[in-house]
């Protein structure tokens, strides 16, 4: 019987597995970890956001400079694919209000334990405590996490799927950089995405208004050239975070690499134009205060209100037109973002030069990759699990047909 090595426990490797064990392979998957799936399992603790029910066009353009890349990946496993997946599990799903889908218990737990049974019936093996310290020729070299006895094993075909470097606690370190350099693949350097941002707050600003949201704000990167992302941005001591500011990680990072600065845009009014906004405003009344006045004008509640003056130094101008532009795009300095282990996922990973269409090793012949140990990213709203469970059939798939051929 063919075999199959699967290194690394998440849903990309597992659902590999899956495909290659349904096809009648010997599968063993080892994780370095006492359970497999503990990231999945985490990311259900708020509510498992599974998949999108966007169409294609809307899809795809989330992968960013992947879009393309992936797009083969995701027409391979779909949405409703994956959809249907669960509901073979057990876990039928549903759509909320933002488009997002979620299985109908909300947690993660339910899916994944069916999940493990399943690939129990197809005979996978799942060795645990197993860490992958290289490669011995062309056999993959372990040591236990526990007992520290190293071996080595082969197999026909492998698939590395590995994360990025963004739980390091659960496994995700990018710990597997040096082997993969040394073997001569390229990987662009493992940086932290959907993640929040550094901006330097006055002291008063953070103390009042951490942990308040922007409500319904539009952000646009100064100088990138990229849409505006709405939704609701969250203040923090030390920053901003929330939806639309991890969208906007890939343009923040590229304005930080250019010259060491970017300037974040709030508009606090996305649905109201300029001109209606200046009109609103010349309206003040005579005794009002300027929080008064920017608060019945155009309803900016305290924290907008707040931002205004933070950005100005306390000295919001007086003039309607002004006040209309700066309503329009706030300027925050970003700083930087924070730290890779705070970020819900890593950008970087294997270059895309080093796999070829079926995400093959190019300098490793039978080895393939998955997940997000490969060069892309994508914001939160299940884009994430989407592409990992997508690049995993894709690869497995492959493998498949190399042990075919």
């Amino acid at each position: 019987m063919r075999t199959a090595g699967v290194v690394g426990g998440g849903p990309a490797g597992l659902i590999a597995a899956e495909v290659l064990a349904t096809a009648g392979v010997a599968v063993t998957v080892y994780d370095r970890m006492p359970s497999v799936s503990r990231k999945l399992l985490l990311a259900g603790h708020g509510g498992l956001n599974i998949t999108h029910s966007e169409d294609r066009d809307r899809m795809l353009p989330r992968y960013g400079r992947a879009a393309d890349l992936l797009a083969p990946m995701v027409d391979a496993f779909t949405p409703a694919d994956l959809r249907d997946w669960c509901a073979g599990l057990g876990e039928e799903t549903f759509v909320g209000s933002s488009g997002r889908v979620f299985p109908r218990s909300f947690r993660a737990t339910p899916l994944v334990r069916a999940w493990l049974t399943r690939l129990d019936g197809l005979g996978v093996t799942i060795e645990k405590r197993q860490r992958w310290t290289g490669w011995s020729g062309d056999a993959l070299r372990f040591a236990g996490v526990v007992d520290g006895v190293e071996r080595e094993v082969a197999h026909d075909v492998t698939l590395f799927a590995l994360g990025g470097a963004s739980w390091p606690r659960l496994g995700a370190d990018g710990g597997w950089i040096p082997a993969f350099e040394a073997r001569g693949v390229a990987v662009a350097p493992l940086r932290a995405a959907n993640v929040g941002m550094r901006a330097a707050w006055s002291a008063p600003f953070a103390e009042r208004f951490q942990g308040v949201p922007l409500k319904s704000v539009a952000l646009t990167v100064r100088g990138q050239g990229r849409p505006a992302v709405r939704g609701d941005a969250m203040v923090t001591r030390t920053g901003i975070e929330g939806g639309p500011v991890y969208a906007s990680g890939a343009a923040v990072r590229d304005a930080l690499d250019a010259d060491g600065r970017c300037v974040l845009e709030v508009d606090l009014r996305p649905d109201v134009p300029l001109d209606r906004l200046a009109q609103r405003l010349g309206r003040r009344r005579p005794k009002d205060s300027r929080s008064t006045w920017l608060q019945r004008s155009v309803g900016l509640d305290p924290v907008a209100i707040g931002l205004l003056r933070e950005a100005t130094g306390n000295a919001v101008p007086d003039d309607p037109a002004a006040v209309a532009a700066l309503v329009k795009a706030v300027p925050v300095e970003i700083t930087a973002t924070m730290p890779i282990d705070k970020a819900i996922s890593s950008a970087g990973g294997i270059r895309w030069s080093e796999v070829d269409d079926d995400l093959m090793l190019r300098a490793v012949p039978g080895t393939f990759v998955a997940g997000e140990m490969l060069d892309w990213e994508a914001p939160t709203g299940g884009y994430l699990l989407q592409a990992s469970y997508s690049t995993g059939v894709w690869a497995a798939r492959a493998m498949l047909r190399r042990l075919a051929g």
